[in-house]
Order: structure tokens, then sequence, then C-alpha cells
């Protein structure tokens, strides 16, 4: 997969510093990693601010279940993912809510942890990996399979191997982990759309969906 810091450097020249995740803690970006499953990033911005200034794990862990339910309902999927969020506090709870505890374990034993939290797979674990606990693993997402299966590269079918794919072919870096995956999701949604708009794609002339046409 040559050629992935080519177009990281034509993504952020056309875009610049996404600066994702818009979260006020580490722990509210775990929670909105959550939330943000099968629902838009508004919805889910109306679920957080439901919370007022109670998103925190203590409150999680003890609010009933129904109430948090409720609390989050604009995300959608409401009580799963209720139940996912008290199982992500359980796990939380592990490590005192101690984030640094938490930072200082392996990011692989913590990937395999946050796997067998209920309600968190591949893509949810890898977003609290990178974005909350400063370890690098590349997120894989419909928008970056779409993108760079039009740019012409042949990606295998599991999330793991075209992770690992990835992250072969670009520098093990957390700021650039961060910015290239908010720099695809940000092309997706302005250029490569389900129906894409070509005439004015920053990748335009290094598109081979676009020299097939």
């Amino acid at each position: 997969m040559e050629g992935l810091m080519g177009i990281y450097n034509l993504l952020l020249t056309a875009y610049g510093p996404r600066k994702w995740w818009p979260a006020q803690t580490a722990f509210e970006m775990m929670v909105g990693a959550i939330l943000t499953q099968n629902t838009t990033w508004n919805n889910v911005n109306k679920a957080i601010a439901n919370f007022e200034d109670k998103l925190v794990p203590e409150f999680i862990e003890t609010v009933p279940l129904e109430e948090l339910a409720e609390i989050i309902r604009p995300s959608g999927f409401y009580n799963q993912k209720a139940n996912s969020l008290k199982a992500l506090t359980e796990w939380f709870k592990k490590y005192a809510y101690d984030l640094q505890k938490v930072k200082k374990v392996d990011g692989e034993i913590l990937r395999e942890e946050l796997l067998a939290v209920k309600g968190i797979g591949r893509e949810t674990a890898d977003s609290i990996l990178t974005y909350a606990l400063d370890k690098p693993f590349f997120i894989i997402d419909t928008y970056t399979r779409r993108i760079l299966s039009r740019l012409g590269y042949e990606l295998p079918k599991t999330y793991d191997q075209v992770r690992l794919k990835i992250e072969a072919n670009i520098p093990k870096d957390l700021y650039i982990y961060n910015e290239f995956h908010a720099l695809l999701v940000e092309h997706a949604k302005r250029y490569c759309k389900k129906k894409p708009l070509c005439a004015e794609c920053p990748l335009y002339f290094t598109c081979e969906a676009r020299r097939q046409e």
C-alpha cells in the first residue's frame, strides 16, 4: 500500500488539521465512541449534552440503567448502548478510573480487554485506544474502505488485515493516526460519498475510480 502518506499530505493540505476527537475529557471520548455507533454525530452531541455536568464514570456506574438509557435516547439503540456504557465503566473501574494507570498498560493487552467489553467491537476499541488512551491503532471504518478502494488499493477482507496493512505502510505515529483517520472521514463526507463528487476532489488526479470513468 505505497503512497498512503502522499494521500495523507494531500488531505491535510486540503482540510487542515482536524483535531479530532471533540471531547472535554478522555472518558467523554470513550462514551462518545459507543454512542456514535449507527448514528450521526449530531445525535451523539444531543445525548452527551443530556448528561450536563455528570458525564463521569462514577455517575454512569451508579445511575439506574433505565435513567441512563433515557439520557442517551437521542443516540438511538439507547437500551443497548446503556448496557455497553455500564460495561465500559465496569472495565474502567478496574483501573480505579485512573487514566494514567490505563495508559501504562501495553496497547495490545488493552485492546483485548476492550474487545471483551459488551458492545465494543474493533472499530470502537481502536477509536478509544487512539483518541483516549494514546495507543496508536489505525481505525478502519466504511469511509476508509470506500476511499482506499476507489483509489485503487486492493483491501483484504477482514478488519484487522486492513488495519495491519495500513499500519505497515505509514509511520507508527499517534498524531498521524489521529489526523489521518479524521481526514478520511472529512473527505468522505465532503466528496467521496456513496455517490462521489469528483470534479473538485483534492484526490482527483490520484483516483483510480475516476480514471475508469
